[in-house]
């Protein structure tokens, strides 16, 4: 007699997997997955609501003495589109007078990988003055730019530049880092994938803004203070 083989069959989920066999057993599963939501957006909401006031248009921004410029990636080492608006905005509020100087921050960490001074060359392309660019050169993530803005190049005031899906978080890190600021989206037409991962990404994001904007650690490179922007500020040429 020849050996009856086994049939393959999936494994049977785990018991803590199913739902309640009773009516009041589902109901309190329910309500448990509810809260589980509702925890996992408090972060989401706190970044919106604090800082949807303090979003503008370009055209109706105050005027602040910086404008800040967050990385947005660099494609064979030029600006990613994304960042190219960004760093648009920035020129268009600079030639505007809404801005005396403009501090581009980004990531360095590598030799073969530069967004400050390609965002820098970028703008200096478009009309703005060398002197009127500071660099900050290890602006990680969002946290590490706004704490590094106000601690090590002493910024007090500023206009926010990025895209919609970001300039909440980025406006409610750089106030709890201790900067007045108000933020501009900067346009991003069409909407395409890389718009709407961005905004789901912020939903995740949210989380870590609120732990910072809470713990308010120290950036991963702090260093010594930097007077660019005084200095920047300072000059009166063109």
């Amino acid at each position: 007699m020849g050996t009856a083989r086994r049939l393959w069959l999936p494994p049977r989920p785990r018991s803590w997997l199913r739902l309640p066999a009773s009516r009041a057993g589902r109901r309190r599963a329910l309500w448990a997955a509810m809260a589980i939501c509702s925890l996992a957006l408090t972060p989401a909401t706190w970044v919106y609501v604090s800082a949807t006031p303090r979003v503008r248009d370009a055209g109706h921004v105050p005027s602040a003495p910086v404008a800040m410029v967050f990385g947005a990636g660099l494609w064979e080492g030029r600006p990613s589109p994304y960042l190219a608006h960004r760093l648009d905005t920035a020129a268009g509020l600079y030639r505007a007078g809404k801005v005396r100087v403009v501090l581009v921050t980004g990531d360095n960490s590598r030799d073969d990988y530069d967004e400050p001074d390609a965002m820098r060359a970028y703008l200096r392309d478009r009309g703005v003055p060398d002197a009127r660019i500071v660099s900050d050169f290890a602006g990680f993530d969002t946290w590490d730019s706004c704490a590094r803005a106000r601690r090590v190049f002493g910024v007090k005031q500023a206009v926010l530049i990025s895209q919609g899906f970001h300039i909440r978080r980025a406006l409610a890190l750089c106030g709890a880092a201790g900067i007045d600021a108000y933020g501009v989206g900067a346009s991003s037409d069409p909407h395409d994938i890389t718009w709407y991962a961005g905004g789901a990404r912020e939903v995740l994001a949210s989380g870590k803004a609120a732990l910072d904007a809470l713990v308010r650690p120290s950036p991963a490179f702090l260093g010594p203070h930097e007077p660019g922007v005084e200095r920047a500020l300072a000059d009166e040429g063109p």
